[in-house]
């Protein structure tokens, strides 16, 4: 029994960060750019709709399930260490909570809470501001949330 649900976790974790990390990419390769094409004041205005909107969406689902999944994941590497697979269960695991969930409430979410507020007056400092630091933050969850996938992945192979 509790190989099947090492092996669904395993494949819902893999897959999970592997969404994630895509979104996360996108942002950090595309997006961010092309909302401040758009100027400070609808780039910003554009990132505070997105921000509304994706805590209504099957994002959050899909977010909080796979930090979930993956924190339970590094707990049962730790109880199974030494089976094959462990190591990078183990590993994923960590990286993605780590990397992903703790870096987004840490850093990312506060920037988002700061835009929100914005006053039209402050809109150039803080747009630049956030635009610089979100973004940083994003590439440490894409990079993160992808490495989280392939290490997931590498323990199903191992498995």
């Amino acid at each position: 029994m509790m190989d099947i649900i090492l092996t669904v976790l395993l494949w819902f974790s893999a897959i999970g960060c592997g969404l994630l990390a895509g979104l996360y990419f996108a942002f950090s390769t595309f997006i961010m750019r092309a909302l401040d094409r758009t100027g400070a004041e609808a780039g910003a205005t554009a990132m505070n709709a997105i921000n509304v909107e994706i805590l209504r969406s099957t994002f959050m689902p899909l977010f909080l399930g796979t930090t979930a999944s993956s924190a339970i994941l590094a707990l049962i590497a730790l109880i199974r260490w030494g089976e094959p697979g462990s190591l990078s269960t183990f590993l994923g695991g960590v990286l993605y909570v780590v990397g992903m969930f703790v870096v987004t409430m840490v850093f990312n979410v506060p920037l988002n809470n700061r835009l929100a507020k914005i006053s039209s007056g402050d809109v150039d400092a803080v747009w630049r501001h956030y635009l610089d630091v979100w973004t940083r933050w994003n590439h440490v969850r894409t990079l993160t949330s992808t490495a989280a996938s392939a290490l997931f992945i590498a323990a199903i192979a191992a498995g």
